[in-house]
């Protein structure tokens, strides 16, 4: 490493086991950021030790958690450091991820933290425009657009439904947003969505990667799954497996918020 190089992003994202999505969401960011900030070194963390376990278990690959990735940095002399999280909200994950960061705080001159996706009306209001603009702008008027979010018990989950209700406040009546874990439920997106009787639901992923979430509770064969549940009910469906990493303005938003992390 140039010795030279004391700054650093460190880029903490949950991860996922799923390599195809990885590539286009994960690894897109991390470039992205690498590319706006050449006088930066970028480092990886993921926070689940399920994903990361399963991971070297299966290819042999250690992908360092926070703490471990705190630790290298400070072995390569990084004093300078600015922590951006790939997670949609401000959750559990989130407020895990700061503590163990800040333990760390002794041993650099500063550390500033970007904020997470959704974190201001701007934010809302942004991600919005973007899912609109590349999957809202092809629906037809028989056709709605579902997307699933992962739901937590934290209060931070009360930005599903503002989301959702933004949609329809800035006149997307067609579009909707539910979770896997929380409300809006499943269950509270077909009773709404009957109501206008589509002949279609096209179903995305509101997650940063399209992995088990949405290849499975989204798009699976298992009765449970939202795509046979809307089949159920008389709706045709199609499935669109595209991580909210893969939209190139989603990505642009991270870097926003790495501009004005503090």
């Amino acid at each position: 490493m140039n010795q030279e190089i004391t700054k650093a992003i460190l880029v903490v994202s949950f991860g996922t086991s799923h390599n195809d999505t990885r590539e286009v969401t994960i690894d897109a960011i991390e470039h992205d950021i690498a590319a706006a900030y050449p006088d930066f070194k970028v480092y990886r963390a993921w926070t689940s030790k399920m994903i990361i376990k399963k991971i070297f278990d299966r290819d042999g690959i250690h992908i360092s958690n926070v703490r471990e990735a705190m630790e290298q940095m400070i072995h390569d002399g990084i004093s300078e450091l600015i922590v951006q999280p790939t997670h949609v909200i401000n959750g559990i994950e989130n407020d895990l991820m700061k503590e163990d960061v800040l333990s760390y705080s002794h041993h650099f001159s500063s550390i500033r933290f970007g904020a997470p996706l959704l974190t201001s009306t701007r934010d809302n209001n942004f991600v919005v425009d973007a899912i609109a603009e590349d999957l809202g702008s092809s629906l037809r008027d028989d056709e709605v657009l579902i997307l699933m979010g992962h739901g937590t018990t934290h209060y931070a989950n009360t930005v599903y439904a503002a989301l959702d209700y933004t949609f329809k406040d800035r006149g997307y009546s067609r579009i909707f947003l539910g979770t896997v874990e929380a409300y809006p439920s499943m269950e509270s997106l077909l009773r709404q969505v009957k109501l206008l009787k589509p002949r279609r639901a096209v179903l995305a992923p509101f997650m940063i990667v399209a992995g088990d979430h949405a290849k499975n509770d989204m798009a699976g064969k298992d009765p449970d799954s939202w795509k046979c549940q809307f089949e159920q009910a008389g709706i045709e469906v199609s499935c669109v497996l595209k991580g909210l990493g893969e939209y190139p303005k989603i990505r642009q938003l991270f870097l926003e918020h790495i501009r004005e992390s503090a």
